[in-house]
C-alpha cells in the first residue's frame, strides 16, 4: 500500500467507542485514524485516500492480548509443528511423521504446547511406542500443557537421561521396573523439568531467528491480533534474549506492538534482578511499537504456585512473604507496575498480605499492577484487590483443562474459574489474553469462543449462563479494556478519531455467527498504525511480502501455524492455478476463488455490489 491516507468502506465497523458504536467506514492519517462513520465522511475527511472496499465484512479494532509470551515464542516459532486445533491425533501423527521426515539431524521435532489430548477426536495423547515407530532416530519432545513431556528413545538419548538420572526438585522422570526412563516427564508440581529438558534441545541461528519472530508476529496478524503484552518467561532472560526482538524494532520489521515486563530468572536472587532492572530500564520507556511494562509474571520464586490441576494444589513455603515483600517494595518505590502469576486464592491471598502492608508506606495508587490467572479467587480476595487498585488479568487455561479441574474439585467448583462477571461487577480492571505459547494457544478466538460459550475444547460446557459474557463484554476484553494493562488507555483499543490505527476485517461477521463458528475466525485484513500487515484471500496483494521460513525445512513452511481446515484452501488454489482468464480481477487478481467461495450478504444491496461488483463474476 502507498504510504498515504487510507480508507476502508462497505463495512460493519465495531468501534466499541460508546458515544459512537457503529460506523460504516474509516478514515486513517499518519498511523491513527482520522474519521469514523459513514462513507460520505470519511470520504470528504480524505479526498485523496486510497479505499479499500471491505465487502460488508465485520471490522474490528486490532486484538491484545494482555498474557501472552511472544519474545520467546518467536524464537522458537519456526522450529516447532503447531498442534493447535487439530482435530484427531491421527491427523496429529501424520503431521508429526511427515515433518519427522523432513527435519535433518541433529535438529528435534518439537511439539511445544498450545493443545490438549481433549481436543482429540480420540481423547488422548500419543504413546512413547507410537513416537518410537514414526521417529526411530529423530529426537521428539512433546510439551502437554504444564503437566508431562513426551521424549521418544532419541530424545531420552540426546539429552543423556539414564536409570542414573535422579529426578529433579517438583518433578519426576517415570521409570520402567528395570529403573530406565521411559521417555514420560511428569511435573510434580511445577514445570522446571519441562522447560529445562526442551533447552537441551538445538536453538536457531540469529538470522534464522530474526525469520522466525516475523512470522509469528504474521501469524498473529492472521487472528487479528495487533498488540500483546509478553509477560517474559523462564529461560528468557534481560536483556540477552532480547536482542532479536529489539533488532526486529530497530530495522522497523515488527508487526505487533509489543509492551515487554521483565520475569526474574535467578532463585533467590530475585530482588538483585530487579534492583538491577530498576537502574537500566523504566517503565514506558520505548515507542508505541515496542516498550517497557514493568515486572513479572515471576517476582519471585516461592510465590509459583503452577496451574498443573491434575496433582493436588502446592502450598507456598512460609519464607513466601519474606522473598516478596522486598521485591514490592522497591517496585513501588520506582513505581514500576507488576503482574503476578497466581492461580489459587490461596496464594492471591497471601500475596495481597504483602502488598497491603507495602501501601501502607508506599501508596500503590496508580501503578497499575494485576495477578495473572486467578482461577479460584475469593469475592473477598477481589474486593481487597480492587480496594488497592489492582487488576486481575485472565486466561482460557481452563478451556484445556476443565476437565482435569472438575475431576479434582468437582463441576460445582468449576462454575466459577475464574469469576469474571464477579470481577467486573466489583469494579476490577480485567483484561483477556491466551498465556501462549507453551500452554494454551496463542489464538484469540479460542479465548473469545471460552468467554461466550465457556466450552472446553473437551465438549464440556464449564459455565452457567450468569457466568458467560455476552460477545461485546468479551471482545472489550480483548481490546479497550487490556489497554489499562499497559498503561495506554486512549491511545488504542477503540476505532476512534485520534487512537493508533489499529484494525482487524474478519473472516466471518462474530456477532452473527452461531457461536461454536467463533474458534474458526479469522482475519482477512489487518491493518497496524495504518499500513497493512496482513491479507489473504482478495486482500493477500495488500500485505507486504515476508521472507519464506527458515530453515527450509522449518514445519512452518509445511503446516504454517493454527490448524486450518484443508478443504476451503485447497479449493482457493485449485481454482486460482486453473484460471485461464486474460486478465485478473482488480480486486481479487487471479484468485477468483477468494469472491467466489465467500459470503455474499445478499439481504444488504450495497454489500450485496461490493462483494460482486468485479471481474471474478465474469469468469
Amino acid at each position: 500500500m502507498p504510504n498515504k491516507d487510507l480508507i476502508i468502506v462497505n463495512a460493519k465497523v465495531t468501534t466499541l467507542d460508546r458515544q459512537n458504536p457503529a460506523a460504516e467506514a474509516v478514515a486513517i492519517r499518519d498511523g491513527t485514524f482520522l474519521a469514523v462513520g459513514s462513507e460520505a465522511e470519511v470520504r470528504a475527511a480524505a479526498p485523496k485516500a486510497s479505499v479499500i472496499d471491505a465487502g460488508g465484512r465485520r471490522l474490528i479494532p486490532g486484538l491484545i492480548d494482555s498474557h501472552t509470551h511472544v519474545i520467546r515464542g518467536g524464537l522458537n516459532y519456526n522450529m516447532e509443528l503447531r498442534w493447535d486445533g487439530v482435530p484427531s491425533l491421527a491427523e496429529a501423527m501424520r503431521m508429526l511423521k511427515e515433518q519427522v521426515e523432513r527435519t535433518p539431524a541433529p535438529q528435534w521435532v518439537r511439539v511445544v504446547g498450545g493443545f490438549t489430548e481433549l481436543q482429540f477426536a480420540e481423547m488422548r495423547l500419543p504413546t512413547i511406542d507410537e513416537l518410537n515407530a514414526v521417529a526411530p532416530d529423530t529426537p521428539v519432545f512433546i510439551l502437554h500443557l504444564y503437566d508431562r513431556a513426551l521424549l521418544n528413545a532419541a530424545a531420552l538419548r540426546v539429552v543423556g537421561y539414564d536409570r542414573s538420572t535422579p529426578n529433579p526438585p517438583g518433578g519426576e522422570i517415570l521409570r520402567d521396573t528395570a529403573g530406565n526412563p521411559t521417555g514420560l516427564l511428569l511435573a510434580r508440581p511445577n514445570a522446571t523439568i519441562l522447560y529445562a529438558t526442551l533447552a537441551k534441545g538445538p536453538k536457531l541461528d540469529p538470522d534464522y531467528a530474526l525469520n522466525s519472530s516475523r512470522h509469528f508476529m504474521r501469524e498473529l496478524n492472521g487472528l487479528g491480533v495487533t498488540s500483546v503484552i509478553d509477560a517474559g518467561g523462564g529461560f528468557q532472560n534481560y536483556p540477552d534474549d532480547y536482542q532479536i526482538i529489539e533488532k526486529l524494532h530497530a530495522d522497523g520489521q515488527m508487526s505487533v506492538r509489543i509492551s515487554y515486563n521483565l520475569f526474574t530468572q535467578k532463585p533467590k536472587e530475585e530482588l538483585a534482578d530487579f534492583a538491577g532492572w530498576v537502574k537500566q530500564v523504566s517503565p514506558g520507556q520505548g515507542d508505541d511499537t515496542y516498550r517497557h511494562n514493568g515486572a513479572g509474571e515471576m517476582l519471585v520464586y516461592s510465590a509459583a504456585d503452577f496451574e498443573d490441576f491434575r496433582v493436588e494444589r502446592p502450598e507456598m513455603p512460609p519464607n513466601m512473604e519474606a522473598d516478596l515483600e522486598p521485591v514490592i517494595r522497591l517496585l513501588a518505590e520506582n513505581r514500576w507496575p507488576w503482574r503476578l502469576h497466581a492461580t489459587y486464592d490461596q496464594t492471591i491471598d497471601r500475596a495481597l498480605n504483602v502488598f497491603e502492608k507495602v501501601n501502607r508506606d508506599v501508596p500503590l495508587t496508580g501503578i497499575n499492577w494485576f495477578f495473572d490467572h486467578a482461577e479460584t479467587i475469593s469475592e473477598r480476595n477481589i474486593d481487597r484487590i480492587a480496594a488497592l487498585g489492582g487488576g486481575i488479568a485472565v486466561q482460557h487455561r481452563m478451556m484445556y483443562q476443565g476437565e482435569y479441574f472438575i475431576e479434582r474439585y468437582g463441576a460445582k467448583a468449576a462454575e466459577n474459574t475464574p469469576p469474571i462477571r464477579k470481577m467486573i461487577e466489583a469494579g476490577v480492571p480485567v483484561g483477556a489474553g491466551t498465556d501462549a505459547t507453551r500452554v494454551a494457544s496463542y489464538n484469540p478466538w479460542v479465548s473469545l469462543s471460552w468467554l461466550v460459550t465457556s466450552t472446553t475444547l473437551g465438549g464440556t460446557r464449564l459455565y452457567p449462563a450468569a457466568n458467560r459474557l455476552d460477545r461485546e463484554t468479551a471482545l472489550r476484553l480483548w481490546t479497550v479494556d487490556n489497554t489499562w494493562f499497559s498503561n495506554e488507555q486512549g491511545k488504542k483499543g477503540q476505532i476512534k478519531p485520534g487512537q493508533l490505527a489499529d484494525l482487524a476485517l474478519l473472516s466471518d461477521d462474530y456477532f452473527a455467527i452461531p457461536e461454536d463458528q467463533i474458534v474458526h475466525l479469522r482475519a482477512v485484513l489487518t491493518v497496524l498504525g495504518g499500513k497493512v500487515v496482513h491479507g489473504e484471500g482478495g486482500f493477500g496483494p495488500l500485505a507486504p511480502a515476508l521472507p519464506a521460513p527458515m530453515p527450509d525445512w522449518s514445519p512452518v513452511a509445511r503446516f504454517g501455524g493454527y490448524y486450518r481446515t484443508a478443504a476451503l484452501d485447497d479449493n482457493r488454489s485449485k481454482f486460482a492455478a486453473a484460471c485461464g482468464c486474460g486478465t485478473g480481477c482488480a480486486v481479487h487478481g487471479h484468485d477468483h476463488a477468494a469472491a467466489l467461495t465467500d459470503h455474499v450478504p445478499a439481504l444488504d444491496a450495497r454489500s450485496f455490489w461490493g462483494a460482486v461488483g468485479c471481474g471474478c463474476w465474469a469468469v
